[in-house]
């Protein structure tokens, strides 16, 4: 089946969310946490690519409260010298209401969708993000430990602060294996951080992969941006299907 575009009755007003069904068979449904650039097609296709491993995808604009997946759209081809900078230097308000008491709210409302879905079993889960969206894949596995038995999160930034909600720190209570694929060219996840997390997740006895991609920058898995690398890209999507397929079924 093709994919569609869905409405969720969010905590705040109507989410949109690309949505790649599964199969007709009972199956695990996997939910995409979206780059700061937003809902796309960039990420409508990794959804279906991801769907094509057998599970249901689903892709909500976390941004809702700041506009429609349209609206907030870039205006500009960002694979073009300067247009991606240029991109993010405007893009500020989108995260207003993305406190973590409303991340949370969001993130249990997004997994009630998903596992409403045709065949998916609700407590087979995954999740998997990317930029900022892998932080809130993490977020999601540390507060759904009964549900999302898998984490995948992908040149993801600020994952070790000096908050005390910081993912390296709120993690412990996840039970999902985790994926951590880093660039090794990424200003927002230097080695110490990439290091911290790691013994956090040592730490709570969680299962854990960290990879680091050469040569690859901040935001190498989105080929509609100046930051993709096919070789990096390629490599994710062949770690994370083995995480599902191992974890998921």
């Amino acid at each position: 089946m093709a994919g569609r575009t869905i409405e969720i009755a969010a905590a705040d007003g109507t989410a949109e969310a690309y949505l790649s069904p599964g199969p007709d068979t009972p199956h695990a449904g996997v939910l995409l946490f979206i780059d700061a650039i937003g809902l796309r097609p960039a990420i409508e296709a990794i959804a279906d690519r991801i769907a094509g491993w057998g599970y249901t995808v689903l892709a909500p604009n976390v941004f809702y409260r700041a506009g429609t997946a349209p609206e907030l759209a870039p205006t500009e081809d960002l694979r073009q010298p300067g247009a991606r900078e240029a991109f993010f230097a405007g893009m500020g308000h989108r995260r207003t209401g993305l406190d973590t008491t409303n991340l949370l709210r969001d993130i249990a409302t997004y997994l009630d969708a998903l596992a409403a879905q045709p065949g998916v079993v609700g407590d087979r889960l995954g999740a998997t993000g990317y930029c900022m969206g892998g932080m809130l894949a993490l977020r999601a596995a540390a507060a759904h430990p009964d549900r999302i038995r898998a984490a995948g999160a992908f040149h993801a930034g600020n994952l070790v602060t000096d908050e005390p909600d910081s993912v390296h720190t709120i993690i412990r209570t996840a039970t999902a294996e985790v994926l951590a694929g880093h660039a090794d060219n990424d200003g927002s996840n230097p080695p110490e951080a990439i290091a911290a997390l790691d013994e956090a997740l040592d730490a709570a006895g969680i299962t854990r992969t960290t990879a680091i991609y050469p040569d690859a920058p901040h935001g190498f898995t989105m080929p509609d941006t100046s930051m993709y690398q096919e070789a990096g890209a390629e490599r994710h999507y062949a770690e994370l299907e083995a995480l599902f397929a191992r974890t998921l079924g």
